[in-house]
């Protein structure tokens, strides 16, 4: 979006497209496909979350598990546990519809054990976030050249809630990968070519197209950025982008059409009961503004507040505004105006943000003349974005006990009881991996409890913190396995 050179800053208005800053690297700047070595580096970035989610399994929230995996089994399978908004149409099909293809897959292929199924349906998920993270190289390359591409790819993949939340199958792990590539495509400089304006134009609509269907609320990103251009007067890339944005709408409109029987039935649905009444906030619970301070501080890695400094001094240089920045500041003010808040909503607004951020703390590095000193400064933020790594999101993830119920239910399981959690913490029929019963209890007096210890097709038991384990050994469960937390019993 550079319209001017950068010694020439336009004077034309506040948005007008940013000039992008001169890398101080020798090699002259380029923002197209990495090489070969660049290009096997970013895999394996984006490689590190999928593995960390296949293989330590708990969920951020159990939508990762009951508006994701276990909606694309009940596909596959034609049973499993349908959240409230299946039976609503709140929700709509396009990603558990991808989820189940892949499932289907491995079904096919004679997979059957959750914990290698989990990893077929990641492979997508993979795809799209080496495709976010090639964005992140093409963006920040534009302003601080290829070697700062390639560490602004570090410091966003492999900080702290990236290498969290972009292996999980939540909503808001899947939009703010697609808004990253938005980004991107939308910030790419006026050539002056028909051609770049539309592809660029396109590829941004299309992106976040994709972003809203994944999330909803993503729309509000949408808004954002399409006042970003029209302020900016991108006139062709605003027209192009609605173009490439309206295609993704025709197809969920018609996606709606074949599942729920009406076009865009789900996203009027959701617009009712989150927007148009105060259904969520009554079933869910509502806070004050301030509970995103503390999430916030946590998930923020501590070199990307090195970028507060340099983007203002970027600001007032050239009196431009980020669009990712523009886009995270609108989705951010909405959602603290939102009575229903939860600290994963902050994770798309996030990624925008440190997008932003790590463009310009790559470019602050690769501007250092003494290569002693960029290269310890580059290792030292590095570091720092493991430092609050754990602290966001606050809860249990529970990864020990998904693991156990997946080894509970192997062999000759016809039944299993779950102690100490309640049905939307479970793993679902997704992680049980089989046709059998299984129930969910807190204490021994529970009917579930009771009902379990009677019938003899229960033969399997997954306890929390060991609890209620007096009673089930009495009823005849013997210990097999300890899962950190969690306690393994059989009976014959």
């Amino acid at each position: 979006m550079n319209a001017s050179a950068p010694d020439e800053p336009s004077s034309s208005g506040p948005l007008q497209a940013p000039p992008e800053p001169l890398p101080s690297v020798d090699a002259p700047t380029r923002a197209g496909l990495p090489g070969s070595l660049e290009l096997l580096g970013l895999l394996a970035v984006a490689l590190v979350p999928i593995v960390v989610a296949v293989r330590e399994l708990g969920r951020i929230h159990p939508d990762e598990v009951f508006q994701a995996l276990e909606p694309a089994w009940w596909r596959v399978h034609g049973y499993g546990v349908l959240a409230w908004e299946w039976r609503e149409g709140l929700r709509n099909w396009a990603f558990p519809g991808v989820l189940a293809a892949f499932l289907k897959l491995a079904a096919v292929l004679g997979v059957t054990d959750p914990r290698v199924y989990r990893g077929v349906v990641a492979i997508p998920q993979f795809a799209l976030h080496a495709w976010s993270l090639w964005a992140v190289y093409r963006f920040a390359a534009r302003r601080a050249g290829p070697s700062g591409g390639a560490l602004a790819v570090l410091l966003l993949g492999l900080c702290g809630p990236v290498l969290l939340f972009a292996g999980r199958t939540l909503s808001e792990s899947i939009s703010a990968s697609f808004l990253l590539v938005a980004m991107e495509a939308l910030d790419r400089p006026d050539t002056g070519t028909a051609g770049g304006t539309r592809r660029a134009g396109l590829l941004g609509g299309l992106a976040l197209g994709l972003a809203v269907v994944a999330r909803y609320p993503s729309a509000l990103f949408v808004l954002a950025a399409l006042g970003w251009l029209l302020f900016a007067r991108r006139w062709r890339l605003l027209a192009f982008t609605c173009g490439g944005g309206a295609g993704v709408a025709l197809a969920l409109g018609l996606l709606d059409q074949a599942t729920w029987g009406s076009p865009f039935h789900s996203f009027l649905a959701y617009v009712r009961f989150n927007v148009l009444s105060d259904e969520a906030a009554s079933a869910f619970g509502a806070s004050p503004p301030g509970f995103y301070a503390e999430p916030l501080l946590r998930a923020v890695p501590l070199w990307a507040w090195a970028a507060l400094p340099l983007s203002v001094g970027t600001l007032l240089r050239w009196r431009t505004v980020s669009l990712p920045l523009t886009c995270a500041a609108v989705y951010t003010a909405v959602l603290l105006a939102t009575p229903h808040k939860e600290e994963r909503f902050l994770y798309p607004a996030l990624v925008l943000g440190l997008l932003a951020a790590a463009s310009q703390v790559a470019a602050a590095l690769m501007s250092l003349q003494r290569p002693v000193l960029r290269g310890n400064l580059t290792v030292l933020a590095l570091i720092l974005g493991f430092v609050n790594a754990r602290g966001y999101p606050s809860q249990d993830l529970r990864r020990d006990q998904l693991r156990a119920i997946v080894q509970a239910t192997r062999g000759d399981a016809t039944g299993l009881l779950i102690v100490n959690e309640g049905l939307w913490g479970s793993g679902g029929f997704f992680y049980i991996g089989r046709k059998i019963p299984w129930r969910t209890c807190d204490w021994p007096h529970d009917a579930a409890f009771q009902a379990s210890m009677r019938d003899r097709a229960f033969n399997r038991a997954v306890t929390f913190e060991g609890r209620a384990l007096p009673e089930l050994q009495a009823a005849g469960f013997r210990v097999v396995r300890q899962v950190e937390r969690e306690t393994i019993l059989v009976r014959d």
